[in-house]
């Protein structure tokens, strides 16, 4: 058996290697394993994002900590996922509470710009977003499983490149802020504005939220294959963290754009 992984996480042929190494245990992958497993992690980030609420309310500098953590995590959780994938179970646990905590504080803080702007949310900003990730999330499987987008070849490659230019846009509006000049309708200090520089930064959010939902695609196509092809059950885990990767990142920029449209035409109490 030959697979290539297509998630951007697990590119090139790491899957393959990750069933490989994987031949030895009983059973296969199942759809209803992946979604079991999927299910599970999502719901441990919630919980660890209801933590996280009380937690940096009282005490503040957990946020950042948060933050520095998070990205510490998430950068050692892929590259351990990738070169050693019988880890990936204990990893997407660990990614999963560590990116639930982030994502809780950062829509604590976000709410909390919104309440001291007099903006209210239904619901708050939080469940909006998770409605959102949701229906991105089921659009994409129906467009999956009727084949109007197959998550083959060429839609990969154009993915690919497009996803490399937003990290690059970022990347460079990063340096650029080193040297005390930014792009600023790409930071979120451009949503509490008026003018062109909220629109833009709006329509960069949707482009990039759109983005980020069409790799739940390539994730289908991923699972599928392996699925076809016989994989080991222990393979379910390193799917599994393909998905949860990509439903992280669709849940931030959910949560960008909840937090862009209050500020932009949110009533005032």
């Amino acid at each position: 058996m030959s697979l290539v992984s297509t998630n951007p996480i697990l590119a090139d042929s790491v899957l393959s290697g990750a069933i490989s190494q994987s031949a030895g245990s009983a059973g296969t992958c199942t759809v209803s394993g992946i979604i079991n497993k999927t299910a599970g992690c999502v719901l441990l980030a919630a919980l660890s994002g209801a933590i996280a609420v009380p937690v940096t309310k009282n005490f503040p500098a957990a946020m950042w900590i948060a933050f520095i953590v998070s990205m510490i995590v998430s950068i050692a959780a892929i590259f351990l996922v990738r070169r050693s994938p019988p880890m990936a179970a204990s990893l997407t646990v660990l990614y999963s509470v560590s990116q639930g905590f982030m994502l809780g504080a950062l829509g604590m803080l976000l709410e909390g710009i919104l309440t001291a702007n007099k903006i209210s949310v239904p619901g708050g900003i939080a469940l909006q977003a998770f409605v959102i990730v949701v229906g991105l999330m089921l659009a994409m499987l129906t467009l999956f499983r009727f084949g109007i987008l197959k998550g083959g070849a060429m839609f990969q490659s154009v993915l690919s490149v497009v996803t490399m230019g937003i990290f690059f846009m970022f990347l460079i509006s990063m340096v650029m802020s080193l040297f005390g000049a930014n792009l600023s309708w790409l930071s979120m200090g451009s949503a509490t504005g008026t003018g062109n520089g909220a629109w833009i930064g709006l329509g960069i959010n949707v482009v990039v939220l759109i983005v980020a939902a069409l790799w739940l695609i390539i994730d289908f196509r991923q699972v599928q294959d392996a699925v076809s092809a016989g994989a080991p059950s222990s393979a379910e885990w390193y799917l599994t963290f393909g998905l949860v990767v990509t439903l992280a990142w669709v849940y931030l920029e959910a949560l960008k754009l909840v937090f862009r449209i209050a500020m932009m035409f949110g009533n005032r109490k």
